[in-house]
């Protein structure tokens, strides 16, 4: 059989033939004297099997190893260990598809989703605003969504869903984001640059401080923060943290 005969016979392009002879895992045949490469029903017989694991999900290197006569994995071991890597795969897809149900099911996609459904559960339960800043905190909440270890995030959650549950403590947010809009255009030494500060340490959850050692170095994420900050903004939130973190709210 000439390599286009056998690509046909055993359902598979000849680029497909070439390019596991260049893998090895396919011998290339003699040539005839014309050329040509003579394929016999051996190469098919392996080509066939080639395709077969390939299609059951088997890399070519786990390939190599089947078809090794003296080297490698049995065909048992390898098979096994393929069905343990669907089994992980089928329960991953399960997850997302019950994350994607969540998300659908809800009543409305918060603007910075994707979220966790317990997030978008506290969005939900926030006033619409128009500031700014209040579109900036929930940003910069689902990164922290995002980047939080499972127990971070419980805590975090915990901590906005009372702030949530508290009318006093909503208007008080809302208040401490008017403060730090008007802070725009502002200079870092403006005197509202310290009410402002006063405000968003009153409602700012303390299990939501970066450690103390973080605010006083300024820490690689606070300092991304700021930067995202006017001036005067980012002042007014470097001197809520220190606040907090001294336990002063007042």
């Amino acid at each position: 059989m000439r390599i286009g005969e056998l690509a046909e016979a055993v359902g598979v392009t000849t680029r497909t033939v070439r390019h596991y002879h260049h893998l090895g895992l396919l011998p290339e045949p003699e040539r005839r004297a014309n050329g040509y490469r003579d394929y016999t029903l051996r190469h098919a017989v392996t080509l066939a099997r080639i395709r077969r694991l390939t299609e059951l999900g088997l890399g070519l290197a786990e390939v190599r190893d089947v078809l090794a006569d003296d080297a490698g994995k049995d065909l048992v071991e390898v098979l096994t260990e393929l069905d343990e890597d669907l089994a992980r795969q089928e329960t991953a897809l399960r997850e997302r598809r019950a994350r994607l149900r969540a998300l659908l099911d809800a009543e409305e996609l918060p603007a910075e989703g994707p979220v966790s459904p317990e997030l978008a559960a506290l969005f939900t339960g926030i006033p619409a605003s128009a500031s700014p800043m209040a579109a900036r905190d929930r940003e910069v909440l689902a990164l922290i969504d995002t980047a939080a270890t499972p127990a971070e995030r419980e805590r975090l959650l915990a901590a906005v869903g009372a702030v949530v549950a508290s009318p006093e403590a909503v208007a008080r947010a809302h208040e401490a984001y008017a403060l730090l809009d008007a802070l725009a255009d502002a200079a870092p030494d403006d005197p509202r640059v310290e009410n402002a500060a006063r405000r968003l340490a009153e409602c700012t959850p303390t299990e939501l401080l970066p450690q103390p050692a973080d605010i006083d170095h300024d820490h690689t994420f606070l300092r991304a923060l700021y930067a995202d900050f006017a001036p005067a903004q980012a002042e007014a939130v470097r001197r809520a943290l220190r606040l907090l973190a001294e336990g002063g709210r007042s």
